[in-house]
Parts: structure tokens; sequence; C-alpha cells
């Protein structure tokens, strides 16, 4: 006797093709985020609702709270030249630059 019952295959439990697309869109979809609202990957400078201020006189710096001034001994990074992020441009120029007590951007000596 013939039964009219078919049986499938069983779904591989690794996921297949199905699992590594649902993954390729969430990634897709996270990159995809970061761009439209100005997040990246690399390591920010500050946290959220902070801005960095620089040791005057000295190559420290720090993260001061959005709306407050800097701390007596610490100014704004000048226009433009703000280090964003661990290792970009700015936060490389000032591992060998810093402030006097007039504004003025001057080379670090050793040790300083």
């Amino acid at each position: 006797m013939r039964s009219n019952i078919r049986v499938r295959p069983a779904v591989r439990a690794s996921g297949g093709r199905s699992a590594r697309s649902v993954v390729a869109l969430a990634l897709a979809g996270a990159a995809a985020a970061a761009v439209l609202t100005g997040c990246s990957m690399e390591d920010a400078v500050c946290g959220g609702g902070e801005y960095p201020v620089l040791h005057v006189g000295s190559g420290g710096s720090a993260c001061q709270p959005d709306g407050e001034d800097p701390p007596k001994g610490y100014a704004r990074y000048p226009e433009g030249k703000v280090p964003e992020h661990v290792g970009d441009k700015w936060d490389e120029y000032w591992n060998t630059h810093t402030l006097d007590e007039d504004g003025k951007i001057v080379e670090l000596k050793d040790g300083q």
C-alpha cells in the first residue's frame, strides 16, 4: 500500500544561505544607520554630550560636558583643529603640539 504523505527534507541547523542573507542584511543596515546618523565605527575622543578640551602648556586633554566652559588650565581646541576620533589627524597633531597661555599653538618639548 502506498501513502500520499510526502516527507520534506529537514532544514539544516546551520541556517544555510538564508542565515547568511540575514546577517549580511543586518550588517548593511548597521553601516547605513551609522552613515545616516553621522556615527563612526572609530573610537570617539569624547562621549555623547561632551567635547574635548586641551590642557594648556602640556599634551594633556580631557572631556567637558556640553554647555560648560573648560575648567581652569584647559582651553577649547582652535576651531577646525578639534580631534574627533582617537588617532585621527588632529588627535595625532595635538600629541606634539599644545596651546600656550596666550592661546598660541606651540610645539611640545620632550617631557611635556
